[in-house]
């Protein structure tokens, strides 16, 4: 059986960087894209030849396309995408915070993910494969005054968009919304809340489910 392969942003840490080490060990094939390329290689060459180091901004459409080409010259095709890239706000608040912070925080979480479908979808129509996004707990329910939640009920709301439309061609689109991770996300470690691997987890469910099955959502919540 040829193996599938996989394209992920945000990958080399966290949620991204564990995605691609449980795909890997399922016998996917990984395209790790994100900024920092030494991050990436040191990924890359712990998963072996399965992973393909792609680094880039993911607030250019243009280097998610060219790591797109990449990957499936390397591997053949395309048949999943994790668009996981993303941010919080350092201030955040209506006055406190700052719009330019604001600005760069939309354009990762909300054009990121954009660019993550533009990219990928004429593969997957190919594939009549997956894409599937990093929503949050943020992203269904109202924080008070939160921005950063505001970018994820726009990735909340595109999601259900993308799995209507790519239902019409035998695709596939999901969200996984997690609440709190412990990952360098936070200044400070949250041993008690979920791990990258629970979301990850989620992640391979989703890419995992059988044809007559559309995950359109999986929300994890911690215990405690």
């Amino acid at each position: 059986m040829t193996a599938k392969t996989l394209f992920i942003t945000g990958a080399s840490t966290g949620i991204g960087a564990q995605t691609a080490k449980a795909a890997v060990a399922a016998g996917w094939q990984v395209g790790l894209f994100a900024r920092s390329e030494s991050k990436l290689a040191a990924i890359a060459a712990d998963l072996g030849d399965m992973a393909l180091a792609l680094p880039g901004d993911a607030t250019s459409l243009d280097d998610q396309e060219q790591a797109v080409a990449t990957l499936v010259e390397r591997f053949g095709g395309l048949d999943a995408a994790f668009a996981n890239a993303g941010t919080g706000l350092d201030t955040p608040g209506i006055l406190e915070g700052d719009p330019q912070e604001w600005q760069s925080m939309i354009n990762l979480n909300c054009m990121g993910v954009l660019y993550t479908a533009r990219a990928t979808y004429p593969h997957l129509k190919a594939s009549k494969g997956t894409l599937v996004l990093t929503g949050s707990a943020a992203g269904r329910n109202h924080i008070t005054g939160s921005i950063y939640g505001a970018t994820k009920w726009f990735v909340h709301g595109l999601a259900g968009n993308l799995a209507s439309d790519m239902r019409t061609w035998g695709g596939r689109c999901s969200v996984i919304a997690p609440g709190m991770v412990d990952t360098p996300f936070f200044d400070e470690a949250k041993p008690n809340k979920l791990k990258t691997e629970d979301v990850a987890d989620a992640v391979m469910h989703a890419l995992s489910a059988p044809d007559r099955a559309a995950v359109r959502e999986i929300y994890l919540q911690p215990q405690f």
